[in-house]
């Protein structure tokens, strides 16, 4: 099936580390519907000959680049695209996937009018079979997506619940976000594969889910820079098969160099390219370690909201340029914030050695309700499961800012960190962010402060290292595990001076020197506290209305990113 990328918006292959040669890019010109009465499906819009207006998919229609850009409030968008399905892709029992990078929230998919499948989750990845309404030539997909982000019944993360954007909440997202396209596979084939690298034996075991396939032979064979590396087969079982690869040669995954291992997967004619990288991970009472080593976090707040796309990034090197960008300061990773990001940027952090938390943007979703449960259970679980290959991915933190007693749901806490660990047992938890921790739950204390006195921020930490109590109590009642001020800063400068809209933490330097000071002062009362084993920086760039970064929400450097390089990169006390 051929396509030409030359009118695509976001043409590349958004998986690297699941990629098949058979795929067409469904991104450009769909037709499009805003059905604020949600009546679409009364009306059998499912069946539509058309639809009135045109949007460019991937970007939602808040955005600019979507040719749209209504800001407003809709309940319910619906898409229609046809397209042509060569006889080839249907013939000898193939199958044909839909995959769906990301629509916000909940999904129904139809073809040829028939209803394919419904899914929940505004932030995370899936696909469906479609071929049994398939015929050869011309198909047509319909996508309906009902997004209720004010019922607070849905994570929504940093989605404005007015009809502004105000503070530190943004322009809504609303349907379809990240790519679309189609997949061509075998009757039976390969339908994901875990990897757990064990560095000390210098293997990795590959777990793989099949469709299909029992009796089969599935193979595995890893390469490093070309050459063959190491290679297992099994005879597959039901839907399962492992198999552990001894690695002929170990390369490392480090931080700022990254080192990955080409994947090549195949069972029967199916044949998947993908990637891995080697390295450990754990925690000592003290530390993040990393290769045996231990590493103090230098992390950036990164929200991922661009001025044309929203949610969405316009082209693959604006994902590249916010990782060199965020590295060109010092910052050696960071925290992505109230947003899943897409599988292409997760691919660049692991190419550039750029360590990473991932988080689910829970904002939005009312905790302490029982409709809590089924908003943050039905799309956490698949986060985790997406994203655990990824070696940048050094922790995961399911709940950021939720409240304490009948603000939230502390078994729904609970669980959240029980589950995590259940299907990622390799990295630590971060039950929920920022002002209160449940019991014991989380392997890493963390808070948030956004004192602008460097004075009486650094006194403050040199009495909590002294073992002296302060006044937010994460500080304290924990016993010594390694402890990380994951916001702090969020220093007010504002290039478009008179914004009366311009919103920031505190109160703003007066110049540019002062600026830097701040920075400095904050900073290093952190970096030479031993107290201290991480820091997360309010944030990379400005958003919208919030103009806290250090780069305008364009991307246009505010200061030299030399300036806080210099101070970022000076040795932690807690670094060996």
């Amino acid at each position: 099936m051929s396509q030409t990328t030359v009118s695509i918006p976001r043409p590349e292959h958004p998986n690297p580390q699941f990629f098949r040669k058979e795929w067409v890019n469904l991104n450009g010109k769909w037709e499009f519907l805003r059905d604020h009465s949600v009546s679409g499906k009364e009306r059998n819009l499912f069946e539509a000959d058309s639809l009135p207006e045109r949007i460019t998919v991937p970007f939602c229609m808040e955005s600019e680049l979507s040719g749209i850009g209504d800001k407003d409030f809709c309940d319910c968008v619906w898409y229609r695209k046809e397209v042509q399905i060569p006889e080839a892709w249907l013939a000898e029992g193939g199958r044909v996937l839909l995959h769906v990078g990301a629509c916000d929230y909940r999904t129904t998919v139809y073809v040829n009018g028939v209803e394919i499948g419904v899914h929940r989750g505004g932030y995370v990845s899936f696909f469906m079979e479609i071929t049994a309404p398939l015929k050869v030539g011309k198909n047509v997909i319909i996508i309906c997506a009902e997004d209720y982000v004010r019922s607070g019944n849905q994570p929504a993360g940093k989605q404005s619940a007015r009809y502004a954007s105000r503070g530190c909440h943004y322009t809504r997202t609303t349907g379809i976000w990240q790519t679309v396209w189609l997949e061509r596979v075998p009757c039976e084939y390969i339908k994901k594969a875990d990897y757990t690298c064990n560095v000390e034996n210098a293997s990795v075991t590959v777990s793989a889910t099949l469709a299909g396939g029992a009796g089969k032979t599935f193979t595995a064979k890893a390469y490093w820079e070309g050459k063959l590396v190491a290679e297992a087969s099994a005879v597959t079982a039901h839907n399962r098969c492992d198999v552990i690869l001894s690695l002929s040669e170990l390369h490392l995954w480090e931080l700022g160099k990254g080192g990955l291992y080409d994947l090549e997967l195949t069972l029967g004619e199916d044949s998947v390219k993908s990637y891995f990288g080697m390295r450990s991970l754990s925690l000592d009472d003290t530390a993040l370690v990393i290769n045996g080593k231990k590493v103090f976090q230098r992390l950036v707040l990164d929200q991922g909201f661009y001025p044309d796309g929203i949610c969405t990034a316009p082209s693959e090197q604006a994902l590249i340029d916010d990782i060199t960008r965020s590295m060109a300061c010092g910052f050696n990773g960071a925290r992505l914030h109230q947003k899943v990001f897409e599988r292409l940027f997760l691919y660049h952090c692991d190419r550039l050695g750029y360590m990473v938390w991932d988080e689910l943007g829970n904002w939005g979703l009312h905790t302490a309700e029982p409709t809590a449960w089924k908003g943050f259970l039905s799309e956490w679980g698949e986060i985790v499961e997406r994203d655990r290959n990824h070696p940048a991915i050094i922790g995961w933190c399911p709940f950021n800012e939720t409240h304490e007693g009948k603000g939230q749901d502390d078994d729904l806490i609970a669980y959240g960190v029980q589950l995590t660990k259940t299907l990622d047992a390799t990295r630590p938890v971060i039950d929920t962010s920022g002002w209160i921790h449940v019991g014991n739950a989380s392997d890493i204390i963390d808070w948030h402060d956004y004192d602008q006195n460097p004075e009486t921020f650094r006194k403050r930490y040199e009495d909590a290292a002294k073992g002296i109590p302060v006044v937010n109590k994460t500080f304290c009642p924990y016993p010594l595990i390694p402890r990380f001020l994951s916001e702090y800063g969020g220093i007010k400068w504002d290039v478009n001076s008179g914004n009366r809209s311009a919103w920031g933490y505190g109160n703003a330097p007066t110049t540019a020197e002062e600026f830097i000071e701040r920075f400095k002062g904050l900073t290093e009362a952190l970096l030479f506290n031993p107290f201290i084993t991480g820091l997360c920086y309010t944030q990379l760039t400005d958003v919208e209305q919030e103009v806290n970064g250090l780069y305008t929400y364009d991307r246009q450097e505010k200061f030299d990113p030399a300036i806080f390089r210099a101070i970022l990169t000076q040795k932690a006390a807690m670094e060996e």
